[in-house]
């Protein structure tokens, strides 16, 4: 680590003009939350593993921002090289630069891994003392990372209709009527899972999710897919071009995009848009007269922006964003058949799990209690670890039909680990089952019907009158929020604190969301919605087909962690009033998996917790 920091001052003490600092973001070209093997640069230079956080290098120091999540975790990993800033208790990263580099510093950045927003909002802060940030014509990251992995050439895959339960030409043509309505001539796609998700195509150049390394620009009359051309086999291709959609290059963006804003841009020959043509009544629809370009400034890279006329530039939230996270009567029924599935491999997992407790380690459980006999038989030669058991849990999701991969990497751990709030084990390092310790496992898969996150806390043994009352706390939250019901217009932070306030009542707390959108055989995390505590949260609110996690939690440092997670549909709601004439909205668990209160929840309160469940199947 520290060859690679002094590596890189120097490279930053020989540009022209010479680096006071460099920031290395967590972000891709396309400013995703997971990232290919080869583009985890922040990783590389730092040592710390979470999805989200950025990394500063100036002359003399190393320091590293993240979130709540990951507090824990970056004081484990981090060496003594690197400072930790809590993001939410400490300055932000453009707050610190300017105020404490000196006078008229350059602070560098690759513009292909910052989005237009973070730019923009840093180049504010820099302006009272004249400092400037360097667009780097390379990566320096890229240039001291001599064992960086390489390309991999993976195959674009068509996904049926009968899962995506909209075609291409009907997305294409809501996609044009919202560019006309914002008096744009045409849009810039930058992030992974919008550009998979109106082209129904599915890749693996991402662990977990199933999306292709490509941009799209879409104009009126014409659509173009930036990939690298040896992953388009001759069948893909044809679909493609039959869908309309002119295939080019993925390094072909940076050029078409200035094209695009001289309007200049124009389909190959070999594009015939039959099916495009089809849905406009069989003409080409017209080029209109507007010259603005659509780009997402959040996820659009500052390198494409600076290809375009910002007095051109409409800068807001892609259309696609809300558009898929809608889901449509045949994505809904894909995912609730999906985790019909997945609950099952769960339960199943569950029902194995507790059995090894009690013959290997003697456990009490619950599944089987009185059936297991020569409890502790194998324990001189058979053990348990979080990287055995959460292997046994993909076996179990890997028998059921249309399973693809996971969703995410599991989250499997004993005592202590289970307060690290994204905590990886690994086969070297991870710590053996403790019957007397909770255990928390939060995992997914995916299926071509959809994308399951579901999250149990479990007790083998006999918890503490503690982890008691901090279970029942995290499930009271949980039943809070997932049997609320709420006006149209309501948004996620509006709702984050119905899963709060059973643990505020006794001075307890989480660092994390409470909820996130779920794809349909896409992302894990899916935007635009949320529910959380964060400000972000109130830019959309929730709508009747959306899907969203109700994921409360406790952490103690040193102990251990509790999190329940379900996935959830948004509802309409049939009231008996409806004031306002608003309409309301309800949650639909689609989670299949018993929240095993009996270890946790003495018992005034487990029955307080089934006349809440009965009340509410009887809603």
């Amino acid at each position: 680590m520290a060859d690679t920091l002094a590596a890189l001052r120097s490279l930053m003490a020989c540009h022209s003009p010479p680096l006071d600092a460099l920031v290395v973001p967590s972000e891709d070209y396309h400013q995703s939350e997971y990232v290919s093997a080869r583009d985890k640069r922040r990783e590389f230079v730092s040592g710390f593993t979470g999805s989200a956080g950025l990394a500063l290098i100036t002359k003399n120091e190393a320091r590293l921002w993240t979130d709540g999540r990951y507090f824990l975790q970056a004081t484990q990993e981090l060496s003594d090289q690197w400072q930790l800033m809590r993001m939410g208790e400490d300055p932000t990263v453009d707050v610190w630069m300017a105020n404490n580099l000196p006078e008229g510093s350059a602070i560098g950045i690759d513009p292909w891994c910052a989005s237009i927003n973070t730019v923009q909002l840093w180049e504010r802060a820099f302006a009272k003392k004249q400092q400037k940030l360097v667009q780097t014509s390379t990566n320096l990251v890229d240039e001291v990372w001599k064992n960086r992995p390489p390309v991999e050439i993976n195959p674009v895959i068509v996904h049926p209709l009968e899962y995506a339960g909209r075609s291409v030409v009907d997305k294409l043509k809501d996609l044009r009527q919202k560019i006309v309505q914002g008096n744009a001539r045409g849009i810039i796609i930058s992030a992974l899972d919008e550009v998979a998700w109106l082209y129904n195509i599915r890749g693996t150049d991402v662990a977990y999710s199933p999306v292709v390394h490509a941009f799209a620009i879409v104009t009126s009359n014409s659509a173009f897919f930036y990939v690298d051309k040896m992953k388009v086999s001759a069948e893909v291709n044809s679909y493609l071009e039959e869908n309309g959609i002119d295939v080019r290059d993925y390094k072909a963006v940076s050029s078409d995009v200035a094209l695009l804003a001289s309007n200049q841009l124009k389909p190959s020959s070999t594009v015939k848009g039959t099916e495009a043509e089809k849905a406009n009544g069989g003409k080409k629809a017209e080029e209109t007269d507007n010259d603005l370009i659509w780009a997402d400034p959040g996820s659009c890279c500052y390198a494409l922006y600076s290809r375009l006329n910002p007095e051109k530039v409409i800068l807001q939230q892609s259309p696609l964003a809300l558009a898929k996270a809608l889901k449509n009567p045949v994505e809904l029924e894909g995912l609730k058949k999906a985790h019909i599935r997945d609950g099952a491999a769960v339960v199943q997992y569950l029902v194995w799990f507790d059995k090894q407790a009690q013959e290997i380690y003697g456990a009490s459980g619950f599944f089987l209690e009185g059936e297991a006999t020569d409890k502790k038989n194998h324990l001189k030669t058979t053990k348990l670890t979080e990287v055995t058991v959460s292997d046994k849990l993909e076996g179990f999701r890997a028998s059921k039909e249309n399973f693809r991969g996971l969703s995410f990497p599991t989250i499997s751990s004993v005592g202590p680990n289970a307060a690290i709030m994204h905590y990886s084990p690994e086969a070297e390092t991870c710590a053996e089952f403790d019957p007397d310790s909770i255990y928390l496992f939060d995992s997914g898969a995916q299926y071509l019907d959809g994308t399951t996150d579901i999250t149990r806390t479990v007790h083998f043994g006999k918890p503490s009158a503690h982890e008691k009352a901090c279970y029942t706390a995290v499930l009271k939250g949980h039943i809070g929020l997932g049997n609320a019901r709420f006006p149209n217009g309501t948004n996620g932070h509006a709702l984050d604190i119905l899963a709060r306030v059973p643990l505020w009542k006794s001075g307890l707390d989480y660092r994390h969301g409470t909820g996130h959108g779920i794809g349909s055989y896409l992302n894990v995390h899916e935007g635009p919605h949320s529910i959380s505590f964060r400000p972000h949260a109130r830019n959309v609110p929730l709508q009747a087909s959306m899907t969203v996690t109700d994921e409360p939690g406790y952490y103690e440092d040193g102990n251990f962690g509790i999190r329940l997670e379900n996935v959830l549909i948004v509802n309409e709601a049939d009231t008996k009033f409806n004031f306002g004439d608003k309409g309301y909205l309800q949650f639909e668990h689609i989670t299949w998996v018993s929240l095993l209160l009996s270890l946790f929840v003495d018992a005034q309160n487990r029955m307080v917790l089934e006349q809440r469940k009965s009340d509410r199947e009887s809603a």
